[in-house]
């Protein structure tokens, strides 16, 4: 895509991925744009009693979103936006018949997506596009006087992750990366055992997004792929962990991340690449451009982050190699231990074997987190990746209707994401130490930690 922005960080962004471009020219100093700041890590804004929305990309996450949206009490899909217009009609025509009201249509030009954003009919900016444009997307919805959340990751340089603190610091309007995984029912029975306590005081945590996407990435769209191979190209020019939030943001909830301890720094590590050239030979041959072409993403990355309570993450990324999905959503404290994939749990006394299936159901039941013990079923009916997309939305919606802080600050978003250029700044270094930037400056030492909320 030839998407073009005047923004400095997009930019920056948009050179760091050409080729011949030097590290230093990609890397960025921890350091914001400047202003004044204000911690709005409790952001509330005035209550919207309808929720109108506009969704931008309709491509493999954009029409699921539609369909949420459109079940929600007290919420309308007013507009959809994509490069594509036949991928906007298909879902304006799936809103008309199922009796919704119909929803205007900005397609067919790179910058129509402004036009939504700038639209009187819209509350709600939902950004499902590819990751360059998710944070100038979100900044322009922003400056826009909309609320705006993005898929993951919703940054992937340290300016972009600046510049959307900043924006939403200036406008005082909400932003929020649609981290899912923080709603699994897993997820969220683990916040539930470490915010009771169950789990003593916690010290390590794994997480990852260990995912076989080699079939996606080198097909063409009419196979289901990404548009112009973006995630394929993206990889061929980056290391590191491009895609660090599905298994951390969870972790970094448990943990009180921003709200009450903070990341200090970081070292990374990739093994060479592997499973990309030897899919591609399989699939296209050996002598294929594809096959004989170099990608910069290694097929492992391990990241140990830790933090400034003494504490340590693991963060894995593997999407080259055929191998079951795992995100580990793993958290040890000193009475007890949770690992999932499959769901684990060993608690003291007993702590040197698991659970059997019966103590592992009557622990469930006993700590199942409200939204889960409530909604779960109309979570599981409604779908998406088993209801957590549901659940976000919904949960989403109802923070909105009620004036309410959202459960992932702009903080928790970019800090997140902030591993997308760090994890590459350390694999480049051979592994050496990468001090992680305080997006809270110092907020995160007196921030409440998110409890167990529902939806009334």
């Amino acid at each position: 895509m030839s998407y073009q922005f005047g923004r400095r960080g997009f930019l920056r962004g948009l050179a760091y991925g050409g080729a011949g471009v030097s590290l230093s020219g990609m890397m960025s100093g921890c350091v914001s744009f400047g202003g004044a700041y204000e911690d709005l890590t409790e952001l509330r804004c005035t209550p919207l009693q309808k929720v109108r929305v506009g969704v931008i990309g309709l491509g493999m996450r954009g029409p699921g979103a539609v369909h949420h949206y459109s079940g929600l009490p007290g919420v309308e899909v007013t507009a959809l936006c994509d490069l594509l217009p036949e991928r906007a009609e298909r879902q304006r025509n799936w809103l008309v018949q199922k009796k919704k009201p119909e929803p205007k249509v900005y397609a067919g030009r790179e910058d129509s997506w402004k036009e939504l954003c700038d639209s009187e009919d819209v509350d709600l900016v939902h950004i499902t596009t590819p990751w360059l444009l998710h944070a100038p997307q979100g900044i322009y919805a922003l400056k826009a006087g909309k609320h705006a959340v993005s898929e993951v990751p919703c940054a992937v340089t340290l300016d972009e992750c600046w510049e959307l603190v900043e924006t939403v610091e200036k406008t005082r309007r909400h932003f929020m990366m649609l981290e899912n995984c923080c709603y699994g029912e897993n997820e969220m029975l683990a916040l539930s055992l470490c915010r009771n306590g169950v789990l003593g005081e916690l010290f390590h945590g794994e997480a990852a997004y260990n995912h076989d996407l080699r079939f996606l990435q080198f097909a063409n769209l009419k196979e289901g792929g990404y548009h112009d191979y973006w995630r394929l190209e993206y990889n061929a020019k980056h290391t590191g962990n491009p895609y660090p939030t599905h298994g951390l943001g969870p972790v970094c909830q448990y943990m009180d991340i921003n709200r009450g301890d903070r990341f200090e720094y970081l070292t990374s590590v990739s093994s060479d690449e592997f499973g990309l050239r030897d899919y591609a030979a399989r699939k296209f041959g050996p002598d294929s451009a594809e096959a004989k072409r170099k990608y910069a993403l290694g097929d492992m990355n391990n990241t140990i982050i830790r933090t400034a309570k003494g504490r340590t993450i693991l963060v894995q990324h593997d999407t080259s190699n055929a191998r079951p999905y795992t995100r580990l959503n793993l958290i040890q404290g000193t009475k007890g231990i949770l690992s999932d994939y499959p769901l684990r749990v060993a608690l003291e006394p007993d702590a040197e074997r698991w659970m059997d299936e019966k103590k592992l159901a009557e622990l469930k039941e006993k700590y199942a987190h409200p939204l889960w013990k409530k909604n779960g079923k109309a979570a599981i009916e409604h779908g998406g990746h088993g209801g957590m997309d549901y659940l976000l939305l919904r949960r989403l919606v109802y923070c909105l209707q009620n004036g309410q802080p959202l459960d992932i600050s702009v903080y928790d978003s970019v800090l997140w994401c902030s591993l997308v250029e760090l994890t590459e700044k350390s694999v480049r270094k051979r592994g050496a130490s990468v001090d992680v930037p305080d997006f809270t400056r110092g907020a995160w030492k007196t921030a409440q930690p998110l409890g167990l909320v529902d939806v009334g």
